[in-house]
């Protein structure tokens, strides 16, 4: 027999509709190392050839300037790197692997020369554009080595016309 005195929930009159949220921003683009010296995954240069993915978003004279900046910051400070880690090798053995530690730090800073740079970048220029540049470290194709590379984030198109 039918229960008449029951209430039941119409769930589909309740149903919140929500318009989907599609994040429309593109893959980053990457830009990899093209020297021929590599010191802890930190290559001695970058390529600054354009990437076709950039293409209306910066001009090639801005991306270049940029990358030209990157490498001029990698020429000063690379050389002394390998002079460090070459000596350091040299005394590996007599100094149970403390030698090496000029190397890491003069490492570590010329990663922080280069982020810095690259956030005075992003605030001068490419958050204006939509862009956004860092040094990310990333797996090697061929290897399980580790590299630094430039990447270039799209970032996200805020939705005017979405009410709060």
């Amino acid at each position: 027999m039918a229960d008449f005195d029951a209430i039941y929930e119409d769930l589909e009159d309740n149903a919140v509709l929500e318009m989907p949220t599609i994040a429309l921003t593109p893959e980053p683009v990457i830009v990899r190392g093209a020297g021929n010296i590599t010191v802890f995954g930190l290559s001695n240069r970058f390529d600054t050839e354009f990437p076709s993915q950039l293409h209306a978003r910066v001009a090639p004279e801005e991306f270049k300037a940029t990358v030209t900046r990157v490498n001029v910051t990698l020429r000063k400070t690379l050389p002394v790197n390998v002079r460090w880690l070459f000596c350091g090798c040299l005394c590996c053995c007599c100094t149970l692997g403390c030698s090496l530690w000029p190397v890491l730090c003069l490492s570590k800073r010329t990663r922080h020369q280069l982020e810095k740079q690259l956030d005075w970048e992003n605030s001068q220029l490419y958050s204006k554009l939509g862009l956004k540049w860092r040094l990310v470290r990333q797996r090697c194709d061929s290897s399980l080595m580790m590299e630094y590379v430039l990447l270039v984030e799209f970032l996200p198109k805020h939705n005017l016309y979405k009410p709060d």
